[in-house]
């Protein structure tokens, strides 16, 4: 039992845009770098991209079919063997892509009581109010959204070509969202070994 505690927190990234020419890949590998660099966290990059989800939902009650069922054996193994989430956001129209809600939806148990994470990135705004709307919505499935949180406001002109921030407050930024995001990954998963958590 301690080792399974004491193992490093698998941390999965989300990379919610799929639009073409997104920026989010850059910013999803700056932050998996950071994860790997923080004392016992791993990180898994889930690109909506390279795993899509179906558009389409069964009936309820339906099976769903050998093709959807084939889609969602790319993610939600993934989802589901995660200690914790960083969610990676642009902000669309004052709030978060619509793929990013598809991928959410297509999931519920694999969500309950684990802590997530948000990375934004935007114009003026940094994508602030797309986070602000994944917290209701991440609330609804049993979710523990952290406080602190990293957004990149005009991200143009923030990332290098080496594809990493100039301002080196993005470090401290994110170091002090993945400690929270530590802190209650390891403090959830802990808590639902001693008494499984019932929705």
């Amino acid at each position: 039992m301690g080792d399974q505690n004491d193992s490093p927190l698998r941390t999965a990234v989300i990379v919610g845009s799929t639009r073409d020419g997104r920026f989010g890949p850059v910013v999803a590998n700056w932050l998996k770098d950071r994860i790997q660099q923080h004392e016992n966290m791993t990180a898994d990059l889930v690109d909506l991209v390279e795993t899509p989800l179906p558009t389409v939902f069964p009936a309820f009650g339906q099976a769903p079919t050998e093709e959807v069922v084939r889609l969602l054996g790319a993610v939600s193994p993934r989802l589901a063997a995660a200690d914790a989430f960083v969610i990676v956001t642009p902000e669309y129209n004052h709030s978060f892509p619509a793929s990013l809600k598809n991928a959410i939806d297509w999931h519920n148990e694999q969500w309950h009581a684990k802590p997530v994470g948000f990375v934004s990135y935007g114009g003026l705004a940094g994508g602030l109010r797309a986070v602000e709307q994944l917290r209701v919505v991440l609330a609804e499935l049993h979710a523990v959204t952290i406080r602190n949180t990293v957004s990149f406001h005009n991200y143009g002109q923030v990332f290098g070509a080496d594809g990493k921030p100039s301002d080196p407050g993005s470090d401290v930024a994110v170091k002090a969202m993945l400690d929270q995001l530590s802190w209650w990954g390891h403090a959830l998963r802990e808590a639902k070994r001693l008494r499984p958590y019932g929705a």
